[in-house]
């Protein structure tokens, strides 16, 4: 935001939304299994989310000079955020709705929830082997939302040990080739401060 407009007082705030899945994933449970009345792991998502600032990053500011000390500060926040009471309350919040009214208001909800928020983050693990269909080898595979009204989100799938990441960006939104710039001198910082200090 500050290469776009460097002069701006920085009053403007930005949350991303960080989708968590709260399904309940021990142990593997066959379909027939998972859709028993009182199942341990029930058929079906479950999940919260969690609203995250997005820090205001200045020039010369010490907090945020050194990338893999960022990188491990927000991985601290969303870890200490994620195992917060607030996220059961979501998840009890949003299955009370479903019970009590329905489904698509359950819906409603979420889709005014995403309205109100800057971007949303959202992952996913994906197979640790290479698989196929059909016999024919799968090189590579990634997901997104569609349908959600946020004008910025970012995905991440990993798949035989390669990561994956989508942006969908509402169009004119972001300049793109600005985004993937910045977003490729970010990645090399990183990946520069975290081999230089093995």
């Amino acid at each position: 935001m500050q290469r776009v407009s460097p002069n701006s007082n920085g009053s403007t705030n930005s949350t991303a939304l960080v989708l968590l899945n709260t399904r309940n994933l021990r142990d593997y449970k066959s379909v027939g299994e998972m859709i028993q009345p009182n199942s341990k792991s029930p058929w079906g998502n479950y999940f919260a989310f969690l609203h995250v600032p997005i820090p205001k990053v200045k020039p010369g500011n010490s907090q945020f000079s050194d990338p893999s000390k960022f990188v491990r500060k927000t991985h601290e926040v969303i870890k200490r955020k994620r195992s917060s009471f607030g996220v059961v309350l979501t998840g009890m919040l949003l299955e009370m709705m479903k019970k009590c009214r329905n489904p698509e208001a359950v819906a409603r909800h979420i889709y005014r929830t995403t309205t109100n928020s800057s971007m949303v983050i959202s992952n996913v693990m994906g197979p640790m082997e290479k698989l196929s269909l059909a016999n024919h080898p799968i090189k590579g595979m990634y997901f997104t939302i569609v349908g959600t009204p946020e004008s910025l989100q970012v995905t991440m799938i990993s798949y035989a040990e390669n990561l994956r990441l989508v942006v969908r960006a509402e169009q004119g939104f972001i300049d793109s080739e600005l985004y993937t710039r910045s977003l490729h001198d970010a990645l090399d910082m990183i990946l520069h401060d975290a081999c230089g200090k093995q």
